[in-house]
Parts: C-alpha cells; sequence; structure tokens
C-alpha cells in the first residue's frame, strides 16, 4: 500500500511485509531522516497557550498518563527504576518521578531541553552505555518502538539492561484496528516515513514472544482511537473532522471491546 505523508512533506511511501509476519515497514527510508521532525507541531503541545485548546489537551493528556502510571505501579514496587526511552519533553517521567527512580533518554535536542526544565528528580541520559547491566527493573517505550530501525539491536540492549523478570513496555498502533481498515492510506498513525514499523497485534506476539521475551499483558489505549481517527479525518479534508472523529473513534473502541483489535496496544513484556 503507498502512503502520504500527510503530516509533513507530501511524499509518497510504501508500506511492505517483513520477515516476521503482520510486521510492515515503511519503504524506502530516508537518509536524512531528522528532517522528518522538524516541525513545531511535535513539541507543540509542550507550551503553555492558555488556550481552550491546549486546556483541552493537557486535561486528556493527564488522564492518559495517570493510566500508563497505574500499570506501572501494578507491576513495581515504590522506588523502582525506571528508564522512559524516547522520553520526548518529559511529560510521563514528571507524571511518575515521585513515585520511582526514574531516567529519561531523548535523541530530540528541542525535546530534551523542554524535559530539562520540568523534571526534578529524573536523571536525562546521552546514552544508555552509561546505564549498569541488569540494573533496570522496567524500560518504557511510549509510541517510540516504531520509530526505531534497528529494533534487534535494541532489543538486545534493553535485554541486557534488565534485571531478570525485569519489564519492557511497549505502547505502538496497531494497523488492523477498526480505524486503520477505515482510513486506510488516510489513517494518521501510519505516519510515514517517521514510523518505520507498523505492527498488528499478532505481529508484536510472533516478535516478542521467543526464548528472550514473554508478553504478559495486553492493554488498550482508548483515547488513541479518537485523535488517530480526527486527525485521518483531517487528512482527508472531511468538514467537521473532529464530529466525525469523535464517532468513528467511539466506533472503533466498541468493536475493540469485542476483539481486542484497539488503535494502540500497550504491550508489558517481560524478560526471561
Amino acid at each position: 500500500m503507498k502512503i502520504k505523508d500527510h503530516f509533513l512533506t507530501g511524499e509518497i511511501f510504501e508500506i511492505r511485509e517483513t520477515e516476521t509476519n503482520d510486521v510492515l515497514k515503511t519503504s524506502p527510508l530516508p537518509e536524512n531522516m531528522a528532517a522528518y521532525y522538524e516541525s513545531k507541531d511535535y513539541i507543540s503541545h509542550h507550551q503553555d497557550s492558555g488556550s481552550f485548546k491546549e486546556k483541552l489537551y493537557k486535561f486528556l493528556q493527564s488522564f492518559n498518563l495517570n493510566y500508563k502510571r497505574n500499570i506501572l505501579a501494578k507491576e513495581l514496587p515504590i522506588g523502582a527504576k525506571v528508564l522512559d526511552y524516547g522520553c520526548g519533553a518529559g511529560e510521563f517521567l514528571k507524571f511518575v518521578e515521585q513515585d520511582f527512580q526514574t531516567y529519561g533518554y531523548e535523541p530530540n535536542e528541542s525535546a530534551r531541553v523542554f524535559a530539562s526544565k520540568k523534571l526534578i528528580k529524573t536523571q536525562l541520559l546521552s546514552s544508555l552505555e552509561t546505564v549498569q547491566d541488569g540494573s533496570l527493573d522496567a524500560i518504557t517505550l511510549w509510541h517510540v518502538f516504531e520509530h526505531i530501525e534497528n529494533q534487534q539491536d535494541i532489543l538486545s540492549l534493553f535485554y541486557n539492561k534488565l534485571k531478570s523478570n525485569g519489564l519492557l513496555i511497549i505502547a505502538v498502533p496497531n494497523h488492523t484496528s477498526d480505524d486503520a481498515k477505515r482510513y486506510r492510506e488516510y489513517w494518521a498513525a501510519y505516519d510515514v516515513p517517521r514510523h518505520v514499523f507498523h505492527f498488528s497485534r499478532t505481529g508484536m506476539e510472533n516478535l516478542m514472544n521467543n526464548q528472550n521475551w514473554k508478553i504478559k499483558k495486553i492493554k488498550p489505549l482508548l483515547l488513541d482511537s479518537f485523535y488517530i481517527s480526527m486527525l485521518s479525518e483531517k487528512y482527508r479534508k472531511s468538514p467537521l473532522f473532529w464530529l466525525k472523529g469523535f464517532i468513528y473513534g467511539a466506533i472503533s473502541n466498541f468493536k475493540a471491546s469485542k476483539n481486542g483489535q484497539f488503535s494502540s496496544l500497550i504491550y508489558v513484556i517481560e524478560k526471561k
């Protein structure tokens, strides 16, 4: 399937199958991938404009952050060592740093500057090589894993840094959700070429259930279907895109409550 970069450049890319069943990959990948992140929209929500739209975003974001924190709290004791890989502007770490011993890694300089201004207890890392092997209780990746090209290398690095039975928590879009099927080439969560890989629930199970890892739990991110559907409607230039997106996001969640195919899924994965 051919997909347009609706977000930034308008260029056309292709989604192709990989050796792992139900895991797709964007092709071709640009050599200057950093240029595809050069947009103020990637950090706009980290600035306080005071607008109604901004206040609504912050309210919904706090719901999502609390939901993520509760997942950690059910799995880990207070004070556990948690690394947020690709921590962005540090919103999640700010939310959990009072409960856990937190570390953050973020390659984007602009986002890292925002994070450094708001985080108090969290240690921001310039490289994971400084982390002692077998020292972390959990590593989280909130909509980050799909951006990483060298998956196997990163997974090996995570494996080394986690304690025995440590947790890898990955949230990614699901390309077999109802909203993905509805919007097809307009589905905002394809986000080519920034999203290198595209996962279904089966694809993640095929990738992560092996001699090193075992998927322990799968949880939905319920708000993602609304946001992705609204953005997809916007890409289709639909009038009242926000209303249509809300309706179809709700329909997607309803169908997913029956079959588990939510727009985005969180995988709680245990190191063997």
